[in-house]
């Protein structure tokens, strides 16, 4: 990132300055719920808990008898972010970083899985376990599951935090945490194939409606791959495919008084497909 742009900060991880926008998506449908462009650092917990008020507010304005859950990685899962959550009965589950004290109460199961793995000789074996743990900064216990994986390279633990009281271990883990893998997924469709990331204006409010309208191309570009009929494969297709496969094809186009004639070649393999996105997606007559 070059120049000076309002609120783009140095970030020693990522070793430059660089904005960190949040994004929320909804991964049922792949459709994004709020892009918002914030500074490069890590947001801390008071900040994180006045975007989710505000995003869970405007929510239930729509839809007030709906459970939501959220799911997230550490970044966000901070214990003020927690305790509103628990006070306004809002589901959670946020990845949880991990810790000498972790290590310790986890280290039995661990050392159970390293030895059934090498007595097995199979190159990795995954267990999971749960306990109560309650850090200085949380104030009380909660619940938090573990994911302990012994192979050939090593042992790796992975914790979440969650307030849901039902389900095992592995099925929340699985099932419910890993799941906010497409949300990554979804995230890169909208900074890497609709270049998002561009934000080169000096004004943070000039570059958060830079995000709106990239935004606005997600949409576009998401209703037509909805419109597409599920058993042909460009219904799952990505963006810089629908791009290379629907848009960037030659053609001649007539416009006359009444309507719009779009004329592909003979040779052209999606042609019957685009034919029939644009009739799904014309608007009906009065």
């Amino acid at each position: 990132m070059h120049g000076h742009r309002q609120l783009s900060l140095f970030n020693a991880h990522h070793d430059e300055r660089c904005f960190m926008p949040i994004h929320v998506c909804d991964t049922a449908t792949s459709r994004p719920v709020a892009v918002l462009l914030r500074p490069g650092k890590t947001p801390s917990g008071q900040e994180v808990r006045g975007h989710v008020r505000r995003l869970v507010r405007r929510i239930r304005s729509h839809w007030p008898a709906t459970r939501l859950t959220l799911r997230s990685d550490g970044h966000y899962g901070r214990p003020e972010v927690m305790a509103w959550c628990e006070a306004n009965a809002v589901d959670y589950i946020f990845g949880l970083p991990g810790n000498a004290v972790l290590r310790r109460l986890l280290e039995e199961a661990a050392d159970d899985v390293r030895v059934r793995r090498a007595e097995a000789q199979a190159p990795a074996l995954r267990r999971y376990a749960e306990l109560r743990y309650g850090a200085k900064s949380w104030g009380c216990e909660r619940r938090v599951l573990a994911r302990i994986e012994a192979s050939t390279m090593g042992l790796d633990i992975r914790c979440v935090a969650t307030n849901l009281e039902t389900g095992s271990a592995e099925w929340l883990y699985d099932a419910l945490c890993c799941a906010r893998g497409q949300a990554e997924n979804l995230i890169k469709l909208h900074k890497g194939q609709l270049a998002s990331d561009r934000t080169s204006c000096r004004s943070a409010l000039a570059n958060q409606v830079r995000l709106v309208l990239h935004t606005a191309a997600y949409w576009l570009m998401l209703t037509v791959r909805d419109a597409i009929p599920k058993p042909q494969p460009l219904a799952t297709a990505e963006f810089a495919t629908l791009r290379l496969r629907l848009l960037r094809v030659a053609g001649r186009v007539t416009e006359t008084a009444t309507r719009v004639r779009i004329a592909f070649a003979a040779a052209c393999p999606e042609a019957e497909l685009v034919r029939g996105v644009a009739r799904s997606l014309q608007l009906a007559g009065p």
